[in-house]
């Protein structure tokens, strides 16, 4: 399988170099050269099959041509040792919880999924000092720096906008210590993203050192999101309640409503999707208006959709080959400003019992406002409440329970580097 850039003004690769790059040379994102249609027969039997083996059918898709079977299975197999279940909430809406990984967040599929491919193509090359390069807004951080963590011949680099993260997801990923970095700017996701696109941009960097990313730039950490759509859709075969499906994803970045529209192209039963937004709307008014306004991101207790300019937004226009009317003809959206999302969460765990994330609220409140009564809504409740766990306690009045696995970060003493958001010190700082 070829992989061509977005921008379209450099040579199509194949798969490990648009893994081990991440970023195509001309400012580009990375997408397959063809979207395979699964067979009916595939769908038929979808509801007889584990987690894991719906998620090898889809791999093999992708990066069957390029990876030997035996690996790709056991990568997969790897990179799911846990489920990814589906919740009945309330009438006809159900929640994808999406948190039951090692960091407790959706990015856990992403992450672990590329730590081990990358892995796997840098032991075939013989390489030895790889540094992988992150911008978080949250999770992505924790999910790329634990799937990484302890990799030979990988370093990651974390950054990360002060101030900006909840302080159980930074523990995740400053007090790992190892192999992992955490570089902590004074700035935005959004000046924490240039600065990871710029260095890709460096050809001093390049020259000097192997670089990649790990954030939804990279076809390895976004594609394999469209697995759980797929097992998502088994879940409801074997409730007979598979038809008019809408999902609702909680949007920043859009790596994860773009493996949607994916998974959609390879046949996936889906009637449409909503782009759940917080004050961050850009998306929301690009439909509303048909014009791209990216601006400086806003602080939201949604975190991380904390993004100004969603670096997949290039991927959605080189699906629908960049016509508004096509994407709105498969994705509305819907926006709410943090007294919103505080009102969602309370009233839900009031009404019905379940506890939502400030970001699956976005995802639920979505569905709430505009599902048909013929109509089945699955939101992506991306990561566990205890991660935001005083802003959550604070809206409904009481404790949350934290898994255990949170308890153990929590324990770490924070290691992390602070720096501005000058690119030309954090080039200094990777050359030194």
């Amino acid at each position: 399988m070829k992989y061509y850039s977005t921008n379209k003004k450099t040579p199509e690769v194949g798969l490990q170099e648009a893994v081990v790059k991440g970023l195509a040379p001309d400012n580009g994102l990375f997408m397959p050269e063809k979207i395979k249609q699964l067979p009916q027969s595939f769908y038929d039997n979808i509801g007889n099959m584990s987690f894991q083996e719906i998620a090898y059918v889809v791999a093999d898709a992708f990066f069957g041509e390029d990876i030997e079977p035996e690996i790709l299975k056991d990568i997969v197999n790897d990179t799911l040792s846990f489920d990814t279940p589906l919740v009945h909430v309330n009438d006809n809406i159900y929640s994808l919880e999406l948190f039951h990984g090692p960091t407790l967040a959706f990015k856990d599929v992403g992450g672990r999924f590329m730590a081990r491919l990358l892995g796997y193509f840098i032991r075939k090359q013989g390489q030895k000092d790889v540094k992988v390069l992150v911008a978080t807004s949250g999770d992505t951080g924790s999910a790329v720096a634990n799937g990484f963590l302890g990799v030979e011949g990988i370093h990651v680099y974390v950054l990360y906008p002060k101030g900006k993260v909840s302080n159980i997801q930074e523990c995740q990923f400053t007090t790992l210590g190892q192999n992992i970095t955490a570089i902590e700017v004074d700035g935005t996701f959004d000046d924490c993203q240039a600065l990871v696109k710029a260095a890709f941009l460096d050809e001093k960097l390049n020259n000097q050192l192997n670089l990649t990313s790990a954030n939804s730039i990279n076809v390895a950490r976004f594609l394999p999101q469209a697995f759980y759509y797929f097992n998502a859709y088994a879940q409801l075969v074997r409730q007979e309640k598979a038809d008019n499906i809408v999902f609702s994803v909680p949007s920043g970045n859009f790596g994860n409503i773009t493996a949607g529209l994916i998974a959609k192209r390879m046949g996936l039963p889906v009637k449409r999707f909503i782009a759940a937004n917080n004050s961050n709307d850009i998306f929301y008014e690009y439909l509303q208006t048909g014009k791209y306004n990216p601006r400086p991101s806003v602080q939201t207790i949604a975190n991380a959709m904390d993004v100004g300019n969603p670096s997949n937004f290039a991927r959605i226009l080189d699906l629908y080959n960049n016509s508004v009317d096509e994407i709105r003809k498969d994705i509305s959206a819907e926006w709410y400003n943090d007294d919103k999302i505080k009102q969602i969460v309370k009233n839900t765990f009031e009404d019905t019992g379940y506890l939502l994330d400030p970001h699956g609220a976005c995802g639920y409140q979505a569905l709430k406002d505009g599902l048909s009564a013929d109509e089945t809504g699955i939101f992506l409740e991306t990561a566990h409440p205890a991660k935001f766990l005083e802003t959550v306690e604070s809206i409904i009045g009481h404790s949350v329970d934290i898994p255990d696995k949170l308890k153990e970060f929590m324990k770490g003493r924070k290691q992390s580097i602070s720096m501005n958001n000058s690119f030309a010190e954090f080039k200094d700082f990777l050359l030194n």
